[in-house]
């Protein structure tokens, strides 16, 4: 490695660790002040609270190094091009692709860390961190994450075989109502649910009635689109359905098969096991961007400008990652084309950008 290049590798790392640390700082300081009031009802202690946010920092880092990596290449370039160093190199003969190769380097080796971070060390601290949130809903919910869920009520116990987060709906559902004896007095059995207007509504079910303890006194009545009571909301059931982030990419992968194969929607697990791929690669792609930017720049443009246009070029490509992912979870783009779909306009942006840079 040239004496340039480990000087530019040596900027980069520098101001890349210092925005890491600025926007973890900033990131852990809102969460904290957002959720403290719930683990402080919750009475949970306040050892586990510190674990809660240490075991956040994982995933947190997983979601802000793209950012980092392109502030990081903005800033570098930037105090080069105010410091004229760019114009001295260029000057020497030095051409601006030569400066672009460390962080061509930087951002390929950072995307496969990425990678390797998200599915080594993330699923493992979501699970944890996950678990310690739990404790602070007053709902009592048993389960095996994501399927077999059992829900404990007032004179009610509850089951669900499955729910799809994408669509929020709920399948192999059983309700059994007991009376102040704790005898079973009624009980609904459904194929599926969901939640309208206030209330959950069942389809394809029977329900069963005792009038009273005699096993021969029983009413049956089969039903479709059928108003039930289920003593939980949607959003109680997200906390129980497996997280993708809880789950590596090959383990992701037999838990979609595994779902498909007992007929039941996974398309929101296959589109997040197709993101797992495609987000670590935008550390090359903003390294591309942000050089291509910063090296067209001028000393007069001035770092700010170049955050600017960073910042506005991050923003855009969440919204639009963002969007295209949701178009997959709702089936309107097959899962690979949302995933990837705003990494192949940015690839497309950056290459414009870097083109023709002499």
């Amino acid at each position: 490695m040239s004496v340039i290049h480990k000087y530019i590798t040596r900027l980069f790392f520098k101001y890349f660790g210092m925005v890491m640390g600025l926007v973890i700082a900033v990131y852990l300081s809102i969460d904290f002040f957002s959720r403290i009031d719930k683990f402080l009802e919750a009475g949970i202690p306040s050892s586990l609270t510190l674990a809660f946010f240490l075991y956040k920092i994982p995933l947190i880092v997983s979601q802000i190094t793209p950012i980092a990596v392109l502030l990081g290449v903005l800033t570098v370039f930037g105090l080069m091009s105010k410091n004229n160093e760019i114009l001295a190199l260029k000057s020497g003969g030095i051409s601006a692709y030569y400066l672009l190769q460390p962080m061509v380097a930087i951002g390929m080796v950072l995307s496969i860390l990425l990678f390797v971070f998200s599915e080594a060390v993330v699923p493992m601290t979501v699970i944890k961190s996950n678990r310690i949130e739990e404790k602070t809903s007053k709902k009592n919910l048993m389960t095996s994450r994501g399927k077999n869920i059992w829900i404990r009520g007032d004179r009610t116990i509850s089951h669900i075989t499955y729910y799809n987060p994408s669509d929020k709906t709920i399948s192999g559902i059983s309700v059994a109502w007991f009376n102040q004896d704790f005898v079973l007095t009624g009980r609904i059995n459904a194929r599926k649910g969901e939640y309208l207007d206030g209330r959950w509504v069942f389809y394809d079910c029977l329900i069963q009635e005792r009038l009273d303890i005699s096993p021969e006194n029983r009413h049956e009545d089969v039903y479709d689109g059928k108003m039930g009571q289920l003593d939980l909301l949607p959003k109680d059931l997200l906390r129980v359905a497996i997280e993708s982030e809880e789950l590596p990419f090959f383990q992701l992968y037999r838990y979609i098969r595994k779902v498909e194969s007992q007929g039941y929607d996974a398309t929101k697990y296959r589109v997040d096991f197709y993101a797992k791929t495609a987000f670590p690669c935008i550390c090359l792609i903003m390294t591309l961007f942000a050089s291509g930017l910063a090296l067209r720049g001028t000393s007069r443009d001035g770092i700010t400008t170049g955050y600017a246009y960073g910042i506005l070029a991050v923003l855009v490509y969440w919204l639009f990652y963002s969007f295209c992912l949701s178009l997959g979870y709702g089936s309107m783009l097959p899962p690979l084309i949302a995933a990837w779909t705003a990494n192949l306009i940015f690839l497309c942006a950056s290459g414009l950008a870097v083109y023709n840079l002499e």
